[in-house]
This record gives C-alpha cells, structure tokens and sequence, in this order.
C-alpha cells in the first residue's frame, strides 16, 4: 500500500531578516498565481520586452544584452566567468569574503590564472592593491569585484576600480546581488562591463533568476572566443538569441518567476530609484544605530557598511545559535550566522527590499534586547529602539 502520509504544504510566516531572501510584496506574490502561458506565447513574449526594459532601468544602462537568467544569483556568476574566460586568460579578483572565493574557484575552472587580491573579511579592498596585481601582470583579461560582500557587510567601491580596469585594458566585473535595488548601481556611468544580480535580496522576488547585463564591446570579445564555451546552458550566445527578436529556442523560461520578477521591477520604478536607495539607507543607518547603543560593535569596516545587509558582532558568553533559534521561534525573525572565518562570530541583518522596514528595525531590536537581557547580557533597556527611532525621525 502508498505511503501517503507526508508534509502538508503550510508554511510559517516568518519576516525574514537574514541575508536573503527578502520578504515580498503582495503584488509579487499575487503575480506568481496568474495563468501560465506558452513560454513563446505572444503575451509572454511582450513580457520578456518589458522585463528587460525595467532591468536595464534598475541597472541603469543602456545595454541592449540585459536580461533574466534561469537560474540562482549563482547562474549568474558562472556565466558571467564562463563566457569571458578562456584557458591562460588573467584574471585580478578582490577576496575580501566568501563570494570573492567563490569568484576565485569559477575562474578557475575556466583554466584561468587568477591573481588574488586579499584583504580581511569585513574590510574594503583597496586600489592601490588592484592596481599593483594589474600592472604586475603582462594581460590582464578581466577584473572582478563583489559590489556588496554577503557574508562580511562591507560595501566595495566602484568607480576607481573601473577607471583602473580601462587603463590596463581588462574587463570589469562586478557582483551586485545583495546591492541591486538598495544601493546605487550605476552599470553605465561607472564603466561596468558584466554584471549580475539575484532576485531574492533587494529586488524581493523569490530565488530563482539572475539579472544579467553585458554591454556591446564586451559580447563582440565573447564572439570572438577561441573555444566553445563549456557551458551551454549559460553561453551567452545561445541565450541572447532567445532574449532577442529572434526568440530562437534555447530552454523553458520560468515563466511565472519571470512575472514575479516584473512586478517586483514595477515597484523599483513606481517608488523610485533614488527614494528606493534613500529608504535603504534610512533604515540601514537606524539599525546601526540601534545596535551600537546597545553595546555591541559593527564589524564592517567604517565607512564601508552595506545599508542592506549589517555584520554585528556577537558579545563574549553569547550562545549566538540559541539566540537565533529564539528571534526565529518567539518572535517569527529571521537573521543569519556568520560564514567561513566569521562563523560563530557575527549574526548578519538582512534590511533588503520589502524586508526594509522602520518597523522591522524596531521590532528586530526590541526583540533582540529581551533575549540579551535574558541571556545575561548587560544594557541599558530601551536604549536600541530610542537611538534607531531617533534616526529614523532625523532622517
């Protein structure tokens, strides 16, 4: 007889605060229920237009070559090293966390060199750094940076390393997962080559695409590759064709997460860019804020904190797993641990998309001050909400 005892689909409603994904907006959600079409459907087709126009707005570019990938943030990645990487190329990428190693192990399985250019997780990369690997190298093929480090809070500046990338002659690219849609990323005016992105982090669609662009210089130079690129379901080239007025074949396209990804685009454009960003920021700076008059240390470097994602530092004697666990089953709130050298050191604070909320800061603090207190932990009540409300109002 079938077993037909098995899990009744019920998820918790949890207001997720970790470093993704984001909660989404009703209109997401609703946009996912709508009815499924043929994926070169005329309606679907007319989608596709818009969704790549509303991509190239939140990018801020006029790259012809900007669109979805089926697929995670990670698809993303490898297909950008994939497509521009060939056996011998260089290639210079700032480590400074867990998604520059991850950089590192994908340019390498394009046979790649890869020069590394390392600094402590939670500290910037500088450019001095970037530009002594460029010019120690005879050709340098590619330079890559995350944009807004996950695992570590820190946000890498842009503009230098671009200028540098230009004057050696090498390709620039640049990881904006945990940055599109809450901070600025300015694809054209800050000479970005490629670049990707995720859905589930401050654009607030649910995981499962990565938004994509490359501009016209760059895809002539993957044109001209010597060899097959070793992915096909990523090459470029194929895909392109499908993102084209062509529409050629290439695979099923997720066509309900491609509605839920223009819906969540929509409200970028409906709020605003720049409000977008603001908004971010506000609230960034209340839970910094909050959490510094509560004792504890930021681990981000100054002046290089992410508005979207804040590393904190857990206290001395702090069980950080068990207060986790608790903001998750008392009080519905999601934060993540710490990765790789930072595990068990930091809790990471997710304020991306939907998620970043005035309300969630202050329920997120008042929530972690009860379970400080309780834990052992000595502060003055109250003083996180008071100093996260009190920037919120300047602000």
């Amino acid at each position: 007889m079938p077993n037909n005892q098995h899990q009744v689909l019920n998820p918790p409603i949890r207001i997720l605060m970790g470093p993704g994904p984001s909660n989404i907006h009703p209109r997401v959600q609703r946009a996912m229920l709508a009815p499924i079409v043929g994926h070169l459907d005329p309606y679907f087709i007319a989608i596709m237009e818009d969704t790549m126009e509303l991509l190239r707005s939140t990018f801020q570019t006029k790259n012809n070559l900007t669109f979805p990938i089926s697929g995670t943030g990670s698809a993303g990645m490898e297909a950008s090293f994939c497509n521009f990487l060939e056996p011998g190329d260089v290639a210079v990428i700032g480590v400074n966390g867990l998604f520059g190693e991850r950089m590192v192990d994908n340019a390498q399985r394009c046979g790649a060199k890869v020069i590394q250019v390392a600094a402590e997780w939670g500290q910037a990369i500088e450019p001095e750094a970037l530009e002594n690997a460029l010019k120690a190298q005879r050709r340098v093929k590619l330079l890559a940076l995350v944009h807004a480090e996950t695992s570590t809070g820190v946000l890498q500046p842009l503009v230098e390393a671009s200028r540098l990338a230009k004057r050696y002659e090498a390709l620039f690219l640049v990881d904006t997962v945990t940055s599109l849609g809450g901070h600025e990323v300015a694809v054209d005016d800050w000479g970005i080559d490629i670049c990707y992105s995720g859905t589930q982090k401050c654009l607030s669609c649910p995981p499962g695409l990565a938004p994509f662009t490359v501009n016209q210089a760059s895809f002539d130079i993957l044109q001209a590759r010597t060899h097959k690129v070793k992915s096909w379901y990523l090459d470029l080239s194929l895909l392109s064709n499908y993102w084209s007025s062509s529409r050629l074949y290439h695979h099923t396209a997720p066509i309900n997460m491609i509605y839920a990804l223009h819906e969540a685009l929509a409200l970028i454009v409906e709020e605003g860019i720049e409000a977008r960003i603001q908004r971010h920021l506000i609230n960034g700076s209340a839970l910094h804020a909050g959490l510094e008059a509560m004792g504890l240390t930021l681990h981000a470097q100054d002046g290089y904190r992410l508005s979207t994602l804040t590393s904190v530092r857990i206290p001395p004697g702090i069980d950080e797993l068990r207060i986790r666990q608790r903001l998750l089953s008392e009080f519905a709130i999601e934060i993540g641990a710490g990765l790789g050298p930072l595990k068990g050191k930091i809790w990471r604070i997710g304020l991306m998309g939907h998620s970043s909320r005035a309300e969630n800061v202050l329920f997120l603090l008042s929530s972690l001050e009860n379970l400080l207190l309780e834990e052992g932990y000595r502060l003055e009540p109250g003083a996180g909400v008071i100093a996260a409300a009190k920037t919120l109002r300047v602000e």
